[in-house]
């Protein structure tokens, strides 16, 4: 994994947002979760055993692809 991969920023616009990372593999699964308050900033990025996040709770997402809002 190098330095300069790219990271997503996950701010909680309410108390209570949960972000799961998820496995790669052929089995997929939660492996890591945080819980996150209002106001609170998540920077993170893939790694070779996280392939994809899932973000519960209303929460803006900002990658260099863009920036997602949850639903409130």
């Amino acid at each position: 994994m190098s330095a300069d991969q790219d990271f997503f920023v996950i701010k909680a616009k309410e108390d209570g947002v949960n972000v799961i990372g998820l496995t790669r593999g052929t089995d997929t699964r939660f492996h890591h979760s945080e819980k996150l308050d209002k106001g609170e900033v998540m920077i993170a990025q893939f790694t070779e055993h996280t392939s994809a996040v899932k973000v519960r709770g209303n929460a803006v997402i900002q990658t260099s692809h863009g920036e997602v809002n949850t639903e409130d």
